[in-house]
């Protein structure tokens, strides 16, 4: 099987998940940013992630993904149960969080942005829904001292380092993909339930952290 993805995705890191916890074995495939003519081909529109099975046949959406390989997979399922409390963590984080990332993901290195036409196409792209990326990094210290009271609220929702209910599942799958993006901000204050949680999620899927080249 072959996933085509970005490496900044989250959407992407959820596929990613699934695959290194039930040890599935797949082909990596980093698409440029600026690259329409791929997922356009495989499954009609600009998406990622897309995983194309052993028979040819694509399939987009990163749950669909995921729910796919759990059952392809065998073994103990995914539990689908999400805790409300961190549903709601991770909408308040959604609101701003991509603030802090987008303006530093195109400086760290990653497969998609290894030309300047796909960083160029990417920061056309995201400056027109989110604002410009120098003033978001002017303000990263008022998203940052946010993100600091956020993850303190997030601290007592994470029961194990294995998963945030006690076992792995869906909440990780939904959860590990936006801290994972986060590691990349250099000057976050994380509380240790937290850090850990990262780090064994990390181990577990075997998806590598950013902190090496935070921002």
């Amino acid at each position: 099987m072959k996933l085509y993805l970005y490496d900044h995705c989250p959407y992407c890191v959820r596929a990613r998940m699934i695959f290194g916890k039930k040890m599935v074995p797949v082909e990596n495939i980093y698409l440029l940013n600026d690259d329409e003519d791929t997922p356009n081909k495989l499954v009609g529109k600009k998406m990622v992630p897309i995983l194309v099975k052993d028979d040819g046949c694509a399939m987009g959406e990163s749950l669909d993904i995921v729910h796919y390989i759990d059952q392809l997979a065998g073994d103990t399922f995914l539990s689908h149960t999400i805790l409300p409390e961190i549903e709601d963590w991770i909408k308040i984080v959604d609101t701003y969080r991509n603030f802090l990332t987008l303006p530093r993901c195109i400086s760290i290195n990653l497969p998609e942005f290894a030309t300047q036409n796909a960083i160029d196409y990417f920061v056309r792209k995201k400056t027109a829904i989110y604002g410009n990326f120098q003033q978001h990094l002017l303000n990263s210290q008022t998203y940052i001292e946010r993100l600091n009271a956020d993850l303190i609220a997030l601290s007592p929702l994470l029961i194990s380092d294995c998963g945030a209910s006690g076992t792995f599942g869906m909440e990780d799958i939904l959860l590990f993909p936006l801290l994972r993006n986060l590691t990349m901000v250099k000057s976050i204050e994380w509380p240790a339930p937290v850090r850990d949680y990262i780090n064994s999620i990390s181990r577990i899927t075997r998806i590598p952290l950013f902190d090496d080249r935070a921002i």
